[in-house]
């Protein structure tokens, strides 16, 4: 305790790290406030019905991933799943079609035109999304008319100002991300997902209590027994993201500056899960589309049978599109070919195989192999929610067993730990962690 009070302590000593997180505070605080300003037009007393319409289910998911601005029918309900959704279809591009490889390869110039094309496609998905959303509300199934001080019919005086609203919400939160990432502390976009997730558990912690205490049976016992098991996984998907495999590397004898290096082995991390939380954000994303396509309702057949996210088609769906897009998100991100370039130029070479493409081969093969398991464990957590589901949590303290929500928190906490870890390291003050787990340590 009393070495995380001295490192709390260090990490306001330095200004720089300071004003980040102060900074990252103040633009979480703006994207929290405004998830709670109501659509104009809306009465907010009315959004009770809305509210119990999304306590589970796929509603349920989306108004976490929202920090339940869905449910409050505020500025920021589309949220920022709009912007995952281009920026997946811009990834595929880049596989697809010469342009956009190229423009992979021009670098900083290629990233911002690319960024570039993600916002106007991220505002052609919010031009269809928007006016979904807008007439789902006025559904009687949802809320119905009973809850709008205009007529949600008019073009003019409701829905087309409305879908403004909303695609300048969801490209504002897009903004304060970037904006985050830019002067704050680590991914802004991740970190915006975070929050919204953290701000919908304690409504789900004490939801689980309400049914333990009333229907479902229990009381304090099963209460702990769930929060122990939360625990278990928490602690199991730490492990499964920080999972490395080491392969060695022999470099051969030479001089850097006055220092001398020769016959040292040193080895290469090469991650178990590679690709992080992005699979789970990617298959969620896809399967989120039959709620657009039905304008958020529920119906019949197919659509229904891929809406309810405790269902076995929805979760077998689900646990193979994670599992194809950690092969596909890894593909993208670690490049073996590189990376054995890279080897070769500092005379480096794994033993057994020679410099160059034999070393891109077997860097492949290895990413392969181990990305397997890897990938099928990030399946298996994707589907938990529905585990604890059946096993009698409530459907909204469930969501927090598993799947994204769970990855986003681990992967977010993790990834600004190492940001802070960072700074800390590189003015010579101890990191928030001991154990040396974390990328920034030396040790």
């Amino acid at each position: 305790m009393k070495k995380f009070i001295e490192t709390i302590r260090n990490i306001f000593k330095i200004e720089d790290l300071r004003n980040r997180i102060l900074y990252t505070l103040g633009i979480l605080l703006i994207y929290r406030l405004g998830s709670f300003v109501i659509i104009p037009g809306i009465n907010p007393n009315e959004l009770g019905a809305l509210s119990e319409k999304t306590q589970d289910g796929l509603l349920g998911l989306l108004d976490i991933f929202s920090g339940g601005a869905f449910s409050n029918a505020s500025i920021f309900a589309l949220g920022i799943m709009p912007y995952i959704s281009a920026s997946i279809v811009i990834q595929l591009f880049g596989i697809a079609i010469p342009y956009f490889q190229k423009l992979q390869k021009e670098g900083e110039s290629g990233h911002r035109k690319i960024n570039q094309w993600t916002r106007y496609l991220t505002i052609l998905i919010l031009c269809i999304q928007a006016p979904a959303y807008l007439l789902s509300l006025s559904s009687e199934s949802m809320v119905g008319l009973r809850a709008f001080v205009v007529d949600p019919t008019s073009f003019i005086q409701f829905r087309l100002p409305s879908t403004i609203i909303l695609i300048a919400g969801t490209m504002f939160v897009m903004w304060l991300g970037e904006k985050i990432t830019d002067k704050g502390i680590g991914n802004g976009i991740s970190l915006i997902i975070m929050i919204g997730i953290v701000a919908r558990l304690p409504h789900a912690l004490f939801a689980e209590f309400n049914s333990r205490f009333s229907t479902a049976g229990g009381g304090f016992v099963m209460i702990i027994i769930e929060l122990v098991l939360l625990f278990l996984v928490f602690a199991g998907t730490i492990a499964l993201v920080q999972a490395v495999r080491k392969v060695p590397v022999q470099y051969a004898k030479r001089m850097i500056g006055n220092k001398q290096y020769g016959g040292v082995r040193q080895y290469i991390p090469l991650k178990i899960n590679a690709a992080g939380v992005m699979p789970i954000i990617f298959a969620q994303a896809i399967m989120m589309l039959p709620m657009l396509l039905t304008y958020f309702e529920s119906t019949q057949g197919f659509a229904s049978a891929f809406s309810n996210i405790y269902g076995f088609w929805y979760n077998l769906i689900f646990f193979f599109m994670v599992v194809l897009f950690t092969y596909f998100y890894t593909a993208i991100t670690l490049n073996t070919v590189q990376m054995a370039d890279d080897m070769k130029r500092q005379g480096g070479f794994i033993p057994g195989y020679k410099p160059g493409k034999q070393t891109a081969n077997y860097l492949d093969v290895t990413m392969t192999r181990i990305t397997l398991p890897g990938s099928i464990c990030l399946g298996i957590v994707a589907i938990l929610p529905v585990l604890a589901h059946l096993i009698g949590i409530d459907n909204q303290f469930a969501l927090f067993y598993g799947g994204t929500s769970l990855l986003i928190l681990v992967g977010v906490v993790l990834d600004t730990l190492q940001q802070i870890e960072s700074h800390l390291l590189l003015r010579h003050y101890d990191g928030l962690l001991k154990s040396g787990k974390l990328k920034g340590r030396t040790n």
